[in-house]
């Protein structure tokens, strides 16, 4: 059987460890991979009122929690480097929480959709489970 690929795309500190277990959850052997993804848009201080550094320490140490690999990009356009890295690392699973944007053009999960040119499953946390 084929490795499974899954991205997780974490925004908040509260979501992503969440995030996370659904994404263990999804995987069928032990070869499978699973990857945190952050993108912080260029200016932008992303995790709120904590420090950048507190919050990526936070990541590194859920990461680290469930042995995955984490990736911290800057970017000033956040969906395009979202599908930049799933199409380059071959991901198969996109495991998001729930957006509270209403607009298709502020929905993340519908931009990303739109954005990626290839077959990739969507598996989103609803915002009770986040």
């Amino acid at each position: 059987m084929a490795k499974k690929r899954i991205m997780v795309c974490v925004t908040q500190q509260k979501a992503c460890e969440k995030l996370l277990v659904r994404a263990n959850s999804l995987k069928g052997s032990e070869t499978d991979e699973v990857h945190i993804v952050h993108v912080i848009k260029d200016n932008w201080k992303y995790f709120g009122n904590l420090k950048e550094s507190d919050a990526l320490e936070f990541l590194f140490d859920i990461s680290s929690k469930f042995g995955t690999d984490m990736h911290v990009f800057k970017a000033m356009d956040i969906v395009d480097k979202l599908s930049e890295f799933a199409k380059d690392n071959k991901i198969d699973v996109i495991v998001m929480g729930q957006s509270k944007e209403v607009k298709k053009d502020q929905n993340m999960i519908y931009r990303l959709r739109n954005n990626i040119n290839r077959d990739i499953e969507f598996n989103i946390v609803e915002l009770d489970d986040i």
